[in-house]
């Protein structure tokens, strides 16, 4: 499955990642996770400290490779409405759900502080972000000077995670793309 190069503490990481977002906290268990990994008995232990101290890492790589991905859409070319737009129609894999915005629901991560801090990290870079972007389009008159940046920014991550949750319930993506296109709408700069 991994790539023999690939170090055991990685093939760890990455088989936890995957069954934290298929599984979430409770539903990953260290067997599970040596099982995906291809690694021996005692390897985790070896590495890591414990189910928690793997389950951290593969957060934060998850939550680094997510605010990577955001940031990547949000700060290329384009309008401030066009970034916003890319960011909200970026390819994802709607019906899995958010690898992060998922780990709000697993009451082990929201009940741990250490676990917790990644997931709510990266949500508020990719709002401060877009805030940001609200605000530039506010100054070049794309968008209304009443709009306030952090509500806006705060709407775009609700659209998101609450389309995921709608289409998950659904079991098709149109949920999800309805609602970015009722966002978009309401974003349109309008003409003069």
């Amino acid at each position: 499955m991994y790539s023999e190069r690939m170090s055991t503490p990685d093939r760890l990481i990455e088989s936890t990642r995957e069954l934290l977002w298929e599984r979430g906290y409770v539903g990953t268990s260290p067997k599970a996770i040596l099982q995906r990994a291809g690694a021996g008995q005692g390897s985790m232990y070896h590495h890591f400290k414990g189910k928690p101290d793997l389950a951290l890492a593969a957060i934060r790589r998850t939550a680094e490779e997510l605010l990577a991905a955001a940031e990547g859409v949000l700060d290329g070319p384009g309008t401030p409405y066009e970034r916003i737009e890319a960011y909200l129609r970026r390819e994802r894999d709607v019906l899995r759900g958010c690898p992060i915005g998922r780990l709000t629901m697993d009451p082990d991560v929201i009940a741990s502080d250490e676990l917790r801090a990644p997931v709510d990290e990266t949500l508020d870079r990719i709002r401060e972000r877009i805030a940001g972007i609200v605000e530039e389009g506010k100054e070049q008159g794309q968008f209304a000077t009443w709009l306030d940046g952090e509500e806006i920014a705060a709407t775009v991550l609700a659209t998101v995670q609450g389309g995921y949750v709608l289409a998950r319930a659904s079991g098709s993506p149109a949920a999800f793309d309805t609602g970015v296109r009722g966002l978009l709408s309401l974003l349109a700069p309008r003409a003069s």
